[in-house]
């Protein structure tokens, strides 16, 4: 868990940098490059826009569900703009964690003047 919350700590310096340089307003897709960008130039792996299979007993349900970031393959990270966090948004990041059978995710939103208002960890407790 230790390194997980090493890199927590990792990509929310990224986050805060990207949310420093761009402020609030714009659309998620621009904080979701700007972030890629931001993670890759500090030597962290990540992939965006990660595809999930969902089962229903056995069987795949559906395939067009993605989430936004998988860092290092093993934090996930949910990308948001709205102008605020709702009960919901934490449910789904909770089920991607547990679909992707993840420890550890971060909600994210830009849209806040103070960032630090817009992060959210979620673990998951299997």
């Amino acid at each position: 868990m230790r390194n997980l919350d090493e890199l927590s700590y990792r990509v929310i310096g990224c986050a805060m940098e990207v949310h420093n340089v761009l402020g609030a307003g714009l659309l998620e897709s621009v904080y979701e490059q700007a972030l890629i960008h931001e993670l890759t130039t500090n030597g962290i792996q990540v992939k965006n826009q990660v595809d999930i299979d969902v089962y229903y007993k056995g069987k795949i349900i559906t395939n067009g569900l993605r989430l936004d970031l998988l860092v290092e393959d093993s934090l996930i990270v949910e990308l948001k703009t709205v102008e605020e966090l709702k009960p919901i948004h934490h449910k789904q990041l909770q089920t991607y964690l547990r679909v992707m059978d993840k420890r550890v995710g971060l909600l994210i939103n830009f849209n806040t003047v103070n960032l630090r208002d817009g992060i959210k960890r979620i673990v998951n407790k299997y």
